[in-house]
């Protein structure tokens, strides 16, 4: 893990930037520190205190909850623009679950007080912020729906077009997760992932070899989802 506290529009323009004052946008970039992580480092710890809201700026991430007896849920995979904890902001003084990086990621952290400072000054960027966490709420309602009352073939279906289509926007692609954990994304066991996925290989729906991935037939999978 590596630090350092060069100005942000060294490697990227802030989400929602534009909406911010010269004076505001000046706070922003002064409350800020980068932070650069390997693959399999920990980002933020569930339950931890709240003193930033973490930016991804490169890599991708995936948001974990441990639940009881050490079992754990993968919620979802974060892109860069991607900010983490802003129900924190309003709901919580620790963060509600764990992140960790699939590959090296760089992640801008931002000082809780100043991002909050933000929100209640400037109303377009509290907007933006508003979006953001309704966007995530809603792709959580659509997951949870998913687990709970789709068969496995359509839950396994709904992660491959996740990945497919947003996540790396094409039928080919290299999913950076291990059997187990794309087990706990689906919400069964890893036995019961492997056979189904075997069985779209057989089916001729999709190419697989280890963590690389061609769907076939889009339409298939998209069936498999609808139908659950």
């Amino acid at each position: 893990m590596n630090q350092s506290n060069e100005n942000i529009l060294d490697s990227l323009s802030l989400p929602f930037e534009s909406v911010l004052l010269p004076d505001e946008r000046d706070k922003l970039y002064s409350s800020t520190n980068k932070v650069e992580y390997s693959k399999r480092d920990i980002i933020i710890k569930q339950s931890a205190r709240v003193s930033e809201i973490p930016l991804i700026l490169s890599g991708l991430v995936k948001i974990s909850r441990e639940m009881r007896r050490g079992k754990n849920v993968i919620l979802r995979i974060a892109q860069p623009g991607s900010y983490l904890g802003l129900s924190s902001i309003f709901g919580s003084d620790v963060y509600e679950y764990s992140v960790f990086a699939l590959e090296n990621v760089t992640v801008r952290f931002i000082d809780i007080e100043t991002f909050s400072w933000l929100i209640k000054k400037n109303g377009l960027f509290g907007m933006e912020v508003v979006k953001q966490i309704s966007a995530d709420n809603i792709f959580n309602i659509n997951r949870l729906s998913s687990l709970l009352y789709k068969q496995l073939p359509g839950r396994v279906a709904d992660i491959i077009l996740y990945f497919s289509e947003d996540i790396f926007k094409s039928e080919t692609f290299s999913i950076p997760l291990t059997r187990q954990e794309l087990a706990e994304l689906a919400g069964t066991t890893k036995e019961s992932l492997i056979r189904t996925l075997s069985e779209f290989k057989h089916d001729k729906i999709i190419d697989m070899n280890r963590n690389s991935f061609k769907v076939n037939s889009m339409h298939i999978i998209k069936t498999l989802s609808r139908l659950g």
